[in-house]
């Protein structure tokens, strides 16, 4: 296992290197450039001041050398100035990054505790009518549009009932631990449901598969009680490829991230990528986007690590 880690951490090196030129050139080929955004409310500049940004911003040279002095700088981690409030783009993502963390760590936390036991509910009452209304559900909450289902949200529990709060991390003046959750709930729960509908079918289907396996019936035959062969023997088995698809659904929930928090007002990442692309902030947007891609890049890692830990028949070589 610790052969197989090293190599694909190895593999992670070229592979977030053709990520870092896609994302580079992606940001090269949109429309106006860096000196355009920042001269764009200025009228009647001197042409030379104009230069003189482009040399301060290294913009006169050729965009191979742009492209290497940025990768140094990010390897160093200098992901540059941001054009809209002057900081460093790291100290901005740093104070962004935790509360995305928190949003993302209590919605995964919540998908799965709904998700596996209603999977599992679903296979050993095949065909009855919860069954039924679970895959209905399931099959609604993954075709509903993200933002469709936070606005019925907001409408039904903050306008017309008063209990939870419509946008924000925190009430001004008010820090307390039950404050936080009750702003924490709308957006968690929004950023799992389609996780909550997606890992629910998957568990009932790999629930289903594993039931018909020979060795649950060999469990079976020994007397065991059907709790005991549930629990100990087909949910166990059953747990291994959802696990791996939800370690993979990591990365997802950081890109729903950026609707919830949009929606929701939540001081995160999501928030700040959406502001930047508005205000087209290239060096927040090539931060942020390298820190995504890191993210995707290393769940894909974790993925693969806990299936081959769950189960043991895999050997990596």
């Amino acid at each position: 296992m610790g052969r197989y880690v090293r190599r694909r951490l190895i593999q992670m090196v070229p592979l977030l290197f053709g990520i870092s030129l896609l994302i580079f050139l992606i940001i090269q080929a949109a429309p106006g450039g860096p000196e355009a955004v920042f001269l764009e409310n200025r009228l009647f500049i001197d042409p030379q001041v104009i230069e003189a940004f482009r040399q301060r911003l290294g913009l006169d040279q050729p965009v191979p050398v742009q492209y290497v002095r940025w990768l140094a700088a990010v390897l160093s981690g200098d992901f540059g100035i941001s054009f809209t409030t002057g900081r460093p783009v790291g100290e901005m993502i740093a104070e962004r990054l935790p509360a995305t963390v928190e949003l993302m760590s209590v919605s995964f936390v919540f998908a799965a505790v709904i998700a596996i036991p209603l999977g599992v509910y679903s296979a050993v009452r095949q065909y009855s009518l919860f069954d039924f209304s679970a895959t209905t559900a399931s099959f609604l909450g993954i075709a509903m549009p993200v933002f469709w289902f936070a606005l019925i949200l907001q409408l039904l529990f903050s306008v017309q009932l008063g209990w939870l709060p419509t946008s924000g991390r925190d009430t001004i003046g008010d820090g307390s631990l039950f404050d936080q959750l009750k702003h924490l709930v709308l957006p968690a729960f929004v950023l799992s449901i389609r996780h909550i509908a997606g890992w629910s079918r998957y568990m009932r289907s790999s629930l289903l598969d594993v039931i018909r396996a020979d060795f649950i019936r060999t469990a079976r035959a020994k007397g065991l009680r059907e709790r005991i062969v549930l629990t100990r023997h087909a949910v166990k088995n059953a747990l291994i490829p959802v696990v791996s698809i939800m370690a993979l659904d990591l990365a997802g929930l950081f890109s729903g991230a950026v609707i919830a928090e949009t929606i929701f007002a939540w001081p995160g990442v999501g928030r700040l990528f959406v502001q930047a692309m508005f205000a087209r902030d290239y060096p927040l947007l090539m931060g942020i986007l390298m820190m995504g891609s890191f993210l995707v890049v290393f769940f894909n890692l974790v993925a693969d690590v806990a299936y081959g830990w769950l189960d043991p028949r895999i050997a990596y070589e």
